[in-house]
């Protein structure tokens, strides 16, 4: 493995309509490892020579027709792949790979949770805890596994985390209750949160803008949906973390953009 190794996360909301963006990306940041979120495709149907002619020739996939779906597209040799049904209904929401160096890379795309955070109305809402309870029951039985947990988490978790904490208090994606049960995911294996590692509270570091917004750059109403945490073995490792915010403005956008860590393994 090279001696200088980065992995790329996005929630590219159609891998197929935005095909010509995900390259684009590739082309102007060459991230060895892609982690993508909603490709909204089966399996059979990837887009995969893309990939294959820019040198991503490791391809793991779990699509679903229309819906969810994620993938981890690599130039470095990746095994174990692992698919996790933490919604318990059978999504396409996790993949999990591990690299040679015995790392494990676990890709994961969080349900979004609907408009009404109260499960009794709005049972998505419900899932969404349900399923981040999943997790927190995964990870805390690694044991201490070199791990990288990244994606779409659609959750903002720190009030600078959100253009306006007092307004999106009981907006979906940043209630205390989701918060609350993201820190208590954090928590359970002590995970390192990559992004403010690199970009301390209460710096800017938006990761996803409302398609709504008439002009999403002026308005600026971001939030930090998405994430990559990593145990401390691996944390130690990392010398940097980016967001790619121009992506928001290329051709046909999706609402998120990219964030890349880069190691030094």
């Amino acid at each position: 493995m090279a001696d200088t190794l980065s992995i790329c996360s996005w929630n590219i909301n159609s891998v197929r309509a935005r095909i010509d963006i995900v390259e684009q990306l590739l082309r102007q940041e060459a991230p060895d490892i892609l982690c993508l979120q909603e490709t909204k495709v089966v399996n059979e149907i990837y887009p995969t020579e893309m990939f294959k002619r820019l040198g991503y020739v490791h391809q793991v996939l779990n699509g679903q027709r229309m819906h969810h779906g994620v993938a981890i597209m690599s130039k470095v040799p990746i095994y174990e792949d692992d698919r996790f049904d933490w919604q318990a209904n059978g999504e396409a929401r996790h993949v999990g790979v591990r690299l040679e160096n015995g790392v494990r890379i676990e890709n994961v795309y969080v349900p979004a949770g609907g408009d009404v955070p109260d499960r009794e109305v709005n049972p998505k809402f419900g899932q969404k805890l349900d399923f981040i309870e999943r997790m927190i029951q995964w990870s805390s039985a690694l044991d201490k596994k070199p791990t990288i947990l990244t994606g779409d988490f659609n959750i903002a978790p720190l009030e600078s985390d959100v253009w306006s904490h007092k307004q999106l208090l009981n907006v979906v994606s940043h209630t205390p209750i989701e918060c609350e049960i993201l820190a208590r995911l954090q928590a359970s294996n002590d995970w390192v949160d990559i992004g403010r590692h690199f970009h301390p509270a209460p710096a800017r570091l938006y990761t996803w803008w409302s398609y709504r917004a008439k002009d999403w750059a002026e308005s600026d109403r971001g939030r930090r949906l998405d994430h990559m945490w990593m145990t401390h073995d691996v944390a130690d490792k990392a010398v940097s973390h980016r967001l790619v915010e121009p992506a928001r403005s290329w051709v046909k956008p999706s609402d998120h953009i990219p964030i890349i860590t880069e190691f030094a393994f």
